[in-house]
């Protein structure tokens, strides 16, 4: 089955109650929490993570467990933003884990842990993602640019970059994660 067609038969299983697990933490900005989540040490606002990371850290536009995809300034996102990839489900679907995303209780800044996104590039190259919107119970309407993923350790000496070892997933997946867990 092609990914489009297993994520509008999963999109159509709105009355299944399962969702993103929220933590109940408030962390703030999305930055801190991707940095502290996946060692990489960038500072500044999310788009510009992507040339702070250049000769610093791997970069590409193949999802990785503990990666942190970058997303460029758009629309009301001005700063852009960073996730963390928890899970990398197919070539165009994976299970983020960020902060600062959804409303949740009225309330910016909690954390989500496995959240699904899928690439809707037309290359399949990452560079356009829909996410899980939280107050939805959906994938977002909208879709964001993006740049690419960092990868990993700092590069040193032609060095391959290592992963984090954390377990980064939750036990409670949103609604296409429970359904893409039961099948797999």
């Amino acid at each position: 089955m092609r990914w489009s067609s297993f994520l509008f038969v999963v999109a159509s299983l709105h009355a299944v109650s399962v969702r993103a697990e929220v933590t109940g933490e408030t962390v703030g900005e999305c930055v801190p929490f991707a940095r502290l989540m996946s060692g990489i040490q960038l500072y500044g606002n999310a788009w510009t993570w992507w040339a702070q990371a250049d000769g610093r850290y791997a970069r590409g536009t193949t999802p990785k467990t503990g990666a942190v995809l970058v997303f460029r300034p758009s629309g009301a996102m001005k700063l852009g933003h960073v996730a963390v990839v928890s899970q990398v489900i197919g070539p165009r679907v994976v299970m983020v884990t960020h902060s600062n995303w959804s409303r949740i209780g009225g309330t910016r800044g909690q954390v989500e842990r496995d959240v699904t996104m899928t690439d809707v590039s037309p290359r399949g190259d990452w560079s356009r993602v829909r996410v899980w919107y939280h107050q939805n119970e959906a994938l977002g309407g909208s879709s964001y640019p993006t740049y690419g993923f960092i990868y990993g350790a700092p590069l040193a000496d032609g060095m391959k970059t290592a992963l984090p070892s954390k377990r980064l997933s939750g036990p409670s997946p949103d609604i296409i994660g429970a359904v893409i867990d039961s099948i797999g």
